[in-house]
């Protein structure tokens, strides 16, 4: 590894332990991870997950009494290093942790409201990944959206465009369940947290 490579992953290390959480944190990761040498860039994926994975427990665990909107913005940054990182268990987690937050607050906060087709579409990453349990469970979210919001007069083009998205997502949720394991969506969420921390619980405690 070059020095130049070895200054830029220092760097990174010490704005993450520092808290740095902004788009200029994000890029230098990114030209790291920018390399014609596939065996170091390997060695470098692997090495920068370990360091994300213990500093973002590390994280978590500091801002447990924050608000919910610096809450969500630490659970995005989170999301995106870990996406450019190549960490897709770990980017799925906290997705999932955001809008798990978001919906369970919304009650109150109505802007914080999940829609379907949020959970819609992370379902859809999340099958393509693998993980059904979490599919399932985001598909049913996404049918609850219209339960909460009720169906449109049946006469409307609305409505008949609402049933054909709720058999898209119905359909989606079919594939998810014969595709899974028996493991629950909190198992395999907490899988990831619990190899450091042994907390089943979500990562805020909730």
């Amino acid at each position: 590894m070059s020095g130049g490579a070895e200054e830029q992953i220092s760097l990174f290390r010490s704005r993450v332990e520092l808290r740095r959480f902004d788009d200029g944190t994000l890029r230098i990761l990114e030209s790291i991870l920018v390399s014609k040498d596939v065996k170091s860039l390997l060695e470098v994926r692997s090495s920068l997950r370990e360091f994300m994975r213990r500093e973002s427990l590390c994280i978590i665990r500091e801002i447990a009494d924050k608000s919910i909107e610096h809450k969500l913005f630490i659970l995005e940054f989170l999301v995106r290093a870990f996406a450019l990182a190549g960490d897709i268990e770990s980017c799925l987690a906290f997705r999932y942790e955001a809008l798990f937050l978001r919906q369970l607050r919304s009650t109150s906060n109505q802007w914080l409201q999940v829609s379907y087709r949020e959970w819609m579409t992370f379902a859809e990453h999340s099958l393509n990944n693998g993980f059904y349990s979490i599919a399932r469970m985001a598909c049913e979210s996404a049918l609850a959206c219209f339960e909460i919001n009720g169906m449109v007069d049946p006469q409307t083009d609305d409505f008949f465009k609402n049933v054909e998205v709720i058999g898209k997502i119905k359909r989606l949720k079919d594939v998810a369940v014969v595709s899974s394991a028996s493991r629950s969506v909190q198992a395999q969420t907490a899988e990831y947290l619990k190899k450091s921390s042994g907390d089943e619980n979500h990562i805020f405690g909730l």
